[in-house]
């Protein structure tokens, strides 16, 4: 097993090191490994659960996307007194009071909220600066977690940063499973001369009629989406891009950029899993089949590296004191640049297309 120290950390820096760091974290259910728990569902006709078949029949579900699973790391750097000091707070200030961390906002430092605010003129300028010469620097002052995470600029600037910290949870060999329910009222309303006795047997049972959808009639629900059972494991894949880390420029030492960067980025890979992700799906780690983190070389060779939660929050807190923290910054939400925005510009017209 790799060690990590000094020389190991060197390693992941050069241009020519390792192309990244992996792991294959096997979960289980909360209540036991053959429980039946609760994929996300989607707007659909048939299944509601993103569910894939394989050539050979075996059915791949969706546990938690991409997205899903960066919105739920990156508010710790805002809920963890231990983490809040290594990145800037940007909590954007609305009319009525109420305060939103930009931790919160879907496309990070791309977000409408963002350009609806009094940061708008700072982000485009980091954003500008990110391409035209590559430097990330002004964003690692303003929004580190938007490098970590990644971040589009898709209505602005159109500047594009790689996820350098990707996680994706799916479940192998899954059976499909069904339920159904029988709503019984409390009382007869009928006889207490809410209804009619014969409005009351047109509507019992006939979940479309007005009585059952407003909760008033006896009325079943079948065949509704009853979860999952996963015969293969649940496997949360994290992935720690160490080519997208080292593709940052910086004006001054590239390096200490980096270092910033992979600290936090080793916080975000290797913090314990929030496994409530949502209702009738607790996941945690199955401690009977140990997930190693591993190094990938250029050449596919692949070794175990010893890293923890509690190393990630060392290196990340010198380096976070060696880059310098970029200021806490309480921008105000500016509804004029939010018409100005939904129109396309500040005069209220919409951008042209650019050619190519």
């Amino acid at each position: 097993m790799i060690a990590l120290d000094t020389n190991t950390v060197s390693r992941w820096l050069d241009p020519k090191g390792p192309v990244a760091l992996v792991r294959k974290e096997i979960l289980v259910p909360v209540e036991g490994r053959d429980a039946v728990f609760f994929p996300p569902t989607y707007a659909s006709d048939k299944n509601p659960y993103n569910i894939d078949e394989l050539q050979d029949g075996t059915k791949v579900v969706a546990v938690d996307s991409v997205g899903a699973q960066a919105n739920r790391i990156e508010p710790i750097f805002a809920n963890d007194p231990g983490l809040r000091p290594l990145v800037p707070q940007v909590d954007i200030q609305l009319a009525d009071g109420k305060r939103v961390s930009i931790f919160e906002a879907g496309h990070r430092l791309g977000d409408g909220l963002i350009r609806a605010s009094t940061l708008k003129d700072t982000a485009r300028e980091a954003f500008d600066a990110l391409l035209a010469t590559g430097d990330a620097t002004k964003l690692a002052k303003l929004a580190p977690t938007s490098i970590v995470f990644g971040a589009w600029d898709s209505r602005d600037t159109q500047a594009k940063l790689p996820r350098i910290v990707q996680a994706v949870i799916r479940a192998w060999d899954v059976d499909v499973l069904t339920r159904s329910a029988q709503y019984v009222p409390p009382v007869d309303y009928a006889a207490y001369d809410v209804f009619s006795e014969e409005d009351k047997q047109k509507s019992e049972n006939n979940p479309k009629s007005p009585l059952a959808q407003r909760g008033f009639v006896p009325v079943p629900a079948t065949g509704a989406h009853g979860g999952v059972v996963a015969h293969g494991p649940i496997v949360r894949d994290l992935t720690l891009n160490l080519i997208a880390l080292r593709r940052l420029h910086a004006e001054g030492d590239a390096g200490v950029l980096h270092r910033y960067i992979l600290g936090l980025a080793l916080i975000a890979a290797t913090e314990p899993l929030d496994g409530f992700l949502r209702q009738g799906c607790i996941l945690v780690p199955d401690i009977e089949r140990p997930s190693p983190w591993v190094e990938v070389s250029r050449t596919g060779e692949r070794a175990e590296v010893g890293l923890t939660s509690a190393d990630a929050r060392r290196l990340a807190t010198a380096w976070a004191r060696e880059f310098g923290v970029g200021e806490n910054l309480s921008p105000k939400f500016d509804a004029k640049l939010a018409k100005a925005d939904v129109g396309g510009d500040e005069g209220g017209k919409k951008p042209a297309k650019k050619k190519g």
